[in-house]
């Protein structure tokens, strides 16, 4: 049985409230007493139930607007990792693109130059080993990784300590447990 009520306060607002179908006693027998179910207050009180399941929608609404800005908090991170990793991308390739008369090795640190045409090449001579010699304008250090992508010289201690921890962890791999349960031990320690 549904039963339409304005909520106090709030005259514009009107909620919908269902009642269970009363029956003192369903199938003749009296399953609860009336007198314990209305001393406390009148459960046909549809104001104060209009209000219980305003207050009910009112909370979904701000969970389910919550966990939606979650969502889109993580949308926005992943996308400026997606732009960083074309970003990178492009990069690499352009660096595989210039000029080199040498073959690149991984794990080495190559130094390129741009040549008044515009050109820029690769070479294995760093600007301090030129000197004041140096031929040719230096536009930056980078060195090649085994996966074949590129970190500037700025940037080569950073990701050589990942590395490092990555093939720690790879190696003590065997000795993970298989758990299927979180586990928490040492972060709260």
């Amino acid at each position: 049985m549904d039963k339409t009520v304005s909520v106090p306060g709030q005259p514009n607002k009107s909620t919908t409230v269902t009642l269970v179908e009363s029956s003192s006693a369903p199938g003749g027998l009296e399953l609860v007493s009336s007198y314990q179910t209305t001393r406390v207050g009148d459960p046909m009180d549809l104001v104060s139930l209009a209000a219980q399941v305003q207050k009910g929608n009112e909370f979904i609404k701000a969970n389910a607007c919550n966990k939606l800005t979650v969502i889109a908090d993580q949308i926005r991170y992943l996308q400026e990792q997606a732009r960083k990793v074309l970003e990178e991308a492009r990069r690499d390739a352009d660096l595989h693109h210039a000029a080199c008369n040498i073959v690149k090795k991984p794990g080495n640190m190559y130094y390129l130059y741009q040549r008044e045409s515009g050109q820029k090449y690769f070479s294995i001579i760093s600007p301090q080993e030129w000197g004041p010699s140096c031929p040719h304008q230096f536009v930056g250090a980078y060195k090649l990784h085994h996966d074949m992508s590129w970190s500037s010289a700025e940037q080569v201690e950073k990701r050589d300590a990942e590395i490092a921890i990555m093939d720690k962890l790879l190696s003590q791999q065997t000795s993970l447990p298989s758990h299927t349960e979180p586990n928490f031990k040492g972060l709260c320690e």
